[in-house]
């Protein structure tokens, strides 16, 4: 069984991992941007680690702690997303130890409850995310009379955050994942394989979080520059020969105020869920080990 001190470390880990990836747009160590710090994202994992991590709150709970947490601290929407992501991942391997990630993770996200919406659209209007409207169906605003999961099936049209909750996070497990690998496998550094991960998602999928504000007009446009440093990471023999390519396109981005902030959410939640799930491996063979 994992303990709630290891989940906050986990969480903290992979929060540093992602900073430390140099994601084009997005804030890095490498990189500050979009009226946000480095130190802005590291004290936001700090401070909501323990809400998002604490075995006491429900799943919506954990959510709305953890955004309350950050939003007292640093006064901005740094990881909405990257909270709401990982929540179920929390929740599914306290719960549910006996099973793997991906069943324990499928058991949660098809027995949310309608409190769980509550909290969760509390939490979502106190991030303001940037794009949010008022809605038709389920309005953050007011009170919910749907499972979280109905909820984010309303959403999940314009939302890759969303559509995480009712595809039981298909995206990460069934891409996402084996990206992380075949990076840390051919480089051995966590910081280059989160690289790959957030590169070549954005190659495939465009971000719902740009697309909130801008439309498609940009999509296009991300997904061949993502192409052209998907190409030279598998052409380079070291990772950081392409750092100049990575710059100049991360001050574009930035220059046009275009942040890929969904995919670095997913990057975080991809990293995460590589912890959890080595994490299990572990345990399992020390415990067939010791029979």
């Amino acid at each position: 069984m994992i303990s709630p001190a290891q989940l906050r470390e986990f969480y903290r880990q992979a929060c540093e991992v992602e900073l430390q990836a140099f994601k084009p747009g997005n804030v890095s160590v490498y990189a500050d941007g979009h009226g946000m710090t480095v130190a802005d994202f590291r004290i936001s994992a700090e401070v909501s680690a323990a809400p998002l991590c604490n075995p006491a709150y429900c799943l919506g709970e954990k959510i709305f702690y953890a955004v309350k947490a950050t939003r007292e601290t640093v006064g901005c929407n740094t990881n909405l997303g990257i909270i709401l992501l990982c929540a179920p991942l929390v929740q599914a391997i306290s719960q549910y130890s006996s099973m793997t990630l991906r069943q324990a993770l499928q058991q949660v996200l098809s027995t949310t409850t309608i409190s769980d919406a509550d909290w969760v659209f509390k939490a979502i209007a106190l991030a303001s995310p940037g794009g949010l409207g008022s809605s038709g169906q389920q309005d953050v605003h007011d009170k919910a009379d749907v499972t979280l999961t109905e909820a984010m099936a309303l959403a999940a049209g314009k939302d890759r955050i969303a559509l995480q909750y009712i595809t039981h996070y298909r995206d990460i497990f069934d891409f996402s994942v084996s990206m992380y690998y075949n990076g840390l496998d051919r480089w051995g550094d966590q910081n280059w394989a989160a690289v790959a991960v957030y590169v070549n998602f954005l190659r495939r999928f465009p971000d719902s979080h740009i697309e909130r504000k801008y439309g498609n007009q940009y999509s296009e446009m991300i997904a061949d520059k993502m192409m052209s440093v998907s190409e030279a990471l598998s052409g380079a023999d070291r990772p950081d020969s392409i750092m100049p390519l990575l710059y100049c396109i991360d001050h574009e981005l930035k220059s046009g105020n275009i942040n890929p902030g969904t995919t670095a959410d997913i990057t975080v939640a991809t990293i995460f869920a590589v912890f959890l799930e080595d994490f299990l491996k572990s345990s399992n063979r020390f415990v067939q080990t010791n029979k």
